[in-house]
């Protein structure tokens, strides 16, 4: 099944760095590929087993330079280089999910105003 169609959520390409919880592990300054409401994409050296339970400390690189916590799950890893691992969302707190909705909204339409632009 094609990876769109599993999704509930559009994901979008953005400009993000996360820092993330595993077990007593923390990885530092991981880039974020690609974000939605429902998920993420973290390009990160080491993956962790499917299934596994994440907490995510999501930093905006964009005017706002907000941080959010968002707890998450492994549904899909990747260890050749470039690792990657895809995370679903499973909590986050109201103000969370109001600072993602804005910062996924906007990318958004910065992603179509782009592409509008370019044809």
């Amino acid at each position: 099944m094609d990876s769109e169609k599993r999704r509930d959520e559009k994901r979008i390409e953005c400009d993000a760095l996360v820092d993330y919880g595993f077990k007593g592990e923390v990885g530092l300054d991981h880039r974020l590929e690609n974000i939605s409401l429902g998920g993420a994409c973290i390009r990160a050296a080491k993956v962790h087993p499917l299934g596994s339970g994440v907490v995510l400390m999501v930093h905006f690189r964009d005017s706002s330079r907000r941080s959010v916590e968002i707890r998450g799950e492994v549904v899909w890893s990747n260890a050749d280089p470039p690792s990657d691992m895809g995370i679903r969302f499973t909590d986050m707190s109201p103000e969370a999910k109001a600072v993602l909705r804005r910062y996924v909204e906007e990318r958004a339409a910065s992603e179509k105003q782009t592409a509008s632009s370019t044809t």
